[in-house]
């Protein structure tokens, strides 16, 4: 597993993200992490229209945000995206929302996710594609 899966998602900090202190506010950050998710599935096809073709529900059982310094209308960060590796029945991510200009950290964070069948049962072993996936991507 020594490849490192990764993606990067430049972000816009648009007025209707930002609170009455006229920083990003704090629910935001989720929205972010999404769009970083969304920017990995398409990168390595690991896409939520895959989920749904392969009828699997992916809810986040666990989110970790270690706010570091507030973003302000205007800014342009990036969020990268790092999948992390684990032999359980889950897809981990690690975020880091970045100045691209001077490296500035705004946001560390960590998301769990799980498989559920369309009936929400957890599924206690990684599904099938999901192992196939992992193989067509060095992690296995």
């Amino acid at each position: 597993m020594d490849k490192e899966l990764t993606a990067l998602k430049q972000l816009d900090i648009r007025f209707s993200d930002v609170d009455m202190m006229g920083v990003v506010w704090h629910g935001t950050y989720v929205k972010y992490l999404e769009d970083a998710r969304e920017e990995f599935g398409h990168k390595y096809g690991l896409s939520y229209d895959r989920y749904i073709q392969e009828n699997i529900f992916v809810p986040i059982v666990e989110l970790k945000m270690n706010y570091v310094h507030p973003l302000s209308y205007g800014m342009k960060p990036a969020v990268k995206i790092t999948y992390c590796h684990t032999d359980a029945a889950k897809v981990v991510f690690e975020y880091e929302i970045f100045n691209p200009e001077d490296g500035t950290v705004f946001l560390k964070a960590r998301s769990v996710q799980v498989f559920m069948d369309r009936d929400h049962n957890l599924m206690w072993e990684s599904p099938e594609f999901y192992v196939q996936w992992k193989k067509s991507v060095g992690q296995i």
